[in-house]
């Protein structure tokens, strides 16, 4: 049976629509609140699901120098563990819609710079202690600051200043304007920890979260229990979760297979015909901002050179990328980040295509020659070397030599991207334009990749970001997108469904999101055992 539904049920939370969101932004009119009885609420037309069992799970991207620091968070495997035992101010559900969290209610004033959030009353955290504004504080503070190695380092520094008002208000100054602030504060690096939380007590794990950490082997296995005490009513279903990092695809399906596990993401879209004849499994797919990646950094030659950037767009066989490597479970790249169903897409940015013509004129201007030019690939994901291969023998067809550099998985993230020129990784997008940017191609984010600076591009994301007209902000987001496409040192041939597969017991609701794997990591909480 294969499962691609991925349909939107409004249910009984009050959201707040993204479009909406931006017009009551601009009239300063906003209130957003969700009452905390409605979180755990079914739609009408959805059985009520049970609770009980443990949820067996085989995740990938985990390493051994993982930690639960959530500044470090980087793989599946740590931001499903982190996300079992924490929570944020912000929630964003499969619709795209903003539910909240921790938070009650938010409102801004001063043009979208100031932003008022009002905490729930009596949460707890997992040792008792009650949640208040000052955990707020700490928790986003440990992102900022000049000597700040968080990976959310990006999309927090636009805040000027973080203050408690009292135990259950928390008042966010920005530089500037930006009326998807609430949508940042979802962010999974973003969780909410206690006032003071150092050293080896992020590995505890200490949260408001729906499960309470039981074990923690980085790059092996988390293993959480129900928390009795969870604000969110009759949530979780499972009683346990554990949480398996196993990297070869071959391994995850025969655990699913065999019984070992009930859940495996990433699953091999070469091995999924072979899964649905068993009879016993549901192949779940969802649609996103998932996309495959090959980041070139601009420091090194020849990735500084636009003409060589131009060949190899021009040389990539984007269809056969679709058609081999993905079997068809996405849709093509336009070497931009912005999904076809994010809000501010350009649909009208023509699609570049392959053009070995082209592609040998720019590599001539390039002046490179036969030189080898490694690119670091590994079994990271799926038809991820199989993707690699392609690539190099399409820089082949315009004259470029291209040297693969087989690389294990384990480890990928820590020891390979970031460190060297040119990789092949990916990305599991983010729910607005601006936390996208600017997460991955601000200048000076710790993760920009390619260190690609294009001064309009730098200038148009600060100003689109506090533009509330929604027509102005949508032509400014298609220009970046037409400037990556024309100018970025970046290849993204290719957007890619999340496809995992579980055991025909595991129930899920009819709309699973597409903003990451297993239903935006937050599987442990949304599902159910029939």
């Amino acid at each position: 049976m294969k499962d691609t539904k991925n349909v939107t049920t409004k249910g009984s939370g009050l959201k707040v629509d993204r479009r909406g969101f931006v017009k009551a932004a601009a009239t300063m009119g906003l209130v957003a609140s969700v009452p905390a009885g409605l979180l755990g609420m079914t739609t009408p037309a959805q059985a009520a699901p049970k609770r009980g069992g443990k949820l067996r799970q085989a995740l990938v991207d985990g390493s051994a120098s993982d930690s639960l620091d959530p500044r470090t968070l980087l793989g599946s495997h740590p931001i499903s563990v982190s996300w079992q035992v924490r929570n944020n101010l912000t929630e964003i559900t499969p619709d795209g819609d903003l539910l909240g969290e921790l938070a009650e209610s938010w409102e801004p004033s001063n043009g979208a710079k100031t932003w008022t959030f009002k905490l729930r009353k009596g949460v707890e955290f997992h040792n008792g202690k009650t949640l208040d504004a000052k955990d707020v504080v700490y928790s986003i503070d440990v992102h900022r600051g000049e000597t700040s190695k968080s990976a959310a380092k990006g999309i927090v520094q636009s805040i000027v200043d973080i203050k408690a008002d009292g135990a259950d208000t928390v008042i966010f100054t920005l530089m500037d304007g930006n009326a998807d602030f609430p949508y940042v504060l979802a962010d999974h690096h973003l969780v909410i920890v206690i006032a003071g939380t150092t050293g080896a007590d992020w590995d505890k794990g200490i949260g408001t979260g729906p499960y309470i950490l039981s074990q923690w082997e980085p790059g092996v296995r988390g293993a959480t229990r129900r928390n009795p005490n969870y604000f969110k009513a009759g949530k979780p279903y499972f009683d346990e979760v554990e949480t398996l990092n196993i990297t070869d695809p071959a391994a995850r399906t025969n655990a699913l297979l065999t019984g070992d596990v009930d859940v495996i993401e990433e699953a091999d879209i070469k091995t999924l015909s072979r899964l649905q004849r068993s009879g016993s499994v549901v192949v779940r797919e969802a649609a996103g901002t998932k996309h495959y990646t090959y980041p070139m950094h601009t420091g090194t030659a020849p990735f500084g050179n636009a003409d060589f950037r131009l060949a190899m767009k021009y040389a990539i066989d984007r269809e056969a990328l679709l058609r081999t490597t993905l079997r068809g479970h996405g849709y093509l790249g336009n070497d931009h980040p912005i999904g076809k169903k994010q809000r501010f897409f350009a649909s009208d940015l023509e699609q570049r295509q392959m053009d070995l013509d082209k592609a040998k004129f720019h590599a001539k201007k390039a002046n490179i020659g036969n030189t080898p030019i490694e690119l670091f690939a590994s079994d990271m994901y799926s038809g991820s070397l199989d993707a690699a291969t392609i690539l190099k023998e399409n820089a082949a067809s315009a004259g470029i030599n291209i040297k693969l550099n087989r690389q294990p998985s384990d480890g990928f993230w820590s020891d390979v991207w970031l460190k060297k020129p040119f990789v092949s990784v990916w990305w599991g997008g983010r729910p607005t334009e601006d936390w996208m940017f600017s997460l991955a191609y601000k200048l000076d984010s710790s993760w920009n990749d390619t260190a690609w600076n294009n001064e309009r591009f730098q200038s148009l994301l600060l100003d689109a970001r506090a533009e509330l007209d929604f027509n102005k902000r949508r032509d400014m987001y298609w220009e970046m997108q037409q400037l990556m496409r024309d100018d970025a040192s970046t290849l993204i041939p290719v957007f890619a469904n999340w496809v995992c597969v579980t055991s025909d017991k595991v129930k899920t609701p009819d709309d699973i999101s597409g903003s990451w794997s297993l239903d935006g990591l937050r599987n442990h909480e949304r599902w159910w055992f029939a």
